[in-house]
């Protein structure tokens, strides 16, 4: 096997050849030194010059000499085709290795299998010499709720949601109902597949329906995909139906919402903001804030989550509904403690 150290000169030398271009006045060594430097290679001017004079004697390089600064490029008329990718490409595969893996359909992951395990022997390959290598161990996304664990996806599920997007046909399957504790025999017009959270969602009518819904993907018990088209994509867009926060849950409403938050709570709205119009006001006890937001079952959840740091003034009907549900989980926790009293 070669040493660290001859992996790294190889790798470095295969990065600068990707970085020439086919015509001349070409790129010149400041350049390169740049670009190598920032992809994480410990190199010098003198030695890139050095590469550029050892690779001219294998590749067809071509120095552009006839003015100053030079600048390096491949011959006129030579088609060479460098496989692999460079150190740049690797540490963006691996960042997006898992994140792509539920949105895309078995296709299309079979031809990028190659890419992520050439990614992964790039990086291990180049850890103990290029700091750049090691930037996937530095950095990371983690969820900010409860670190709940993600439900288990059939593979052929899957495969059969993603076929008739892709082919847009439509389905017919049986779905568990979580709310109804039933079993539903439908036929569906997939329209899209969302990731949200540890849940992957497919976007679609129930025929003869024309609403959309969100159907968990976990909860499809079996599959048919059927010959007729699927109807409806042409007056649906993605982007748009997710501007709606239809992924919030429920039947999303504006609503001006006022209340009262402690001075804590203010202070962590105040960086993440409710919306583009909230208003923070400063009281003796603590603040009051007003926002425009879309009244969804996310945002119950959220007020709900902040216990008596956050009490709601307006609209009547929201601050209502959160009463009774706290006085309800109140009363919960005094009755189980009788209970455990009696015991």
């Amino acid at each position: 096997m070669p040493s660290a150290k001859t992996h790294t000169a190889l790798s470095r030398q295969w990065e600068l050849l990707q970085q020439l271009p086919k015509r001349a006045p070409g790129i010149t060594v400041s350049e390169l030194l740049t670009r190598l430097t920032t992809a994480g290679y410990a190199i010098s001017r003198r030695s890139i010059e050095r590469d550029l004079r050892d690779l001219s004697l294998v590749f067809p390089l071509q120095c552009n000499d006839g003015g100053t600064p030079f600048g390096w490029y491949w011959k006129p008329g030579v088609s060479v085709e460098l496989q692999g990718i460079t150190l740049t490409e690797a540490v963006s595969l691996a960042l997006v290795e898992d994140a792509v893996r539920p949105l895309l359909p078995g296709s299309m992951l079979s031809v990028l299998e190659p890419r992520f395990e050439h990614a992964r022997q790039k990086l291990k390959g180049l850890e103990g010499g290029n700091p750049a290598a090691r930037w996937p161990d530095k950095v990371a996304t983690v969820r900010p709720d409860f670190n709940l664990r993600a439900p288990e996806i059939q593979a052929e599920t899957l495969e059969a949601l993603q076929h008739a997007l892709i082919s847009e046909q439509q389905v017919h399957c049986q779905y568990y109902s979580a709310h109804t504790d039933k079993l539903r025999e439908l036929t569906l017009n997939p329209l899209a597949i969302v990731q949200r959270g540890l849940i992957t969602y497919l976007i679609a009518t129930a025929a003869p329906y024309t609403d959309v819904r969100q159907f968990a993907v976990h909860r499809f018990r079996a599959i048919t995909v059927l010959d007729t088209p699927c109807q409806g994509l042409e007056t649906f867009e993605l982007q748009t139906y997710l501007a709606t926060d239809a992924l919030q849950f429920g039947k999303p409403e504006k609503i001006q919402l006022k209340a009262w938050v402690s001075e804590h709570q203010a202070r962590l709205i105040r960086e993440t903001p409710l919306s583009t119009d909230m208003v923070l006001e400063e009281l003796s006890d603590g603040f009051q804030v007003q926002a425009t937001v879309n009244n969804t079952w996310q945002l119950h959840w959220w007020i709900l989550s902040l216990g008596d740091s956050l009490v709601v003034q307006e609209p009547p009907e929201l601050r209502q509904q959160m009463g009774d549900t706290l006085r309800r989980a109140a009363a919960a926790y005094e009755h189980e403690e009788g209970k455990a009293s009696l015991v």
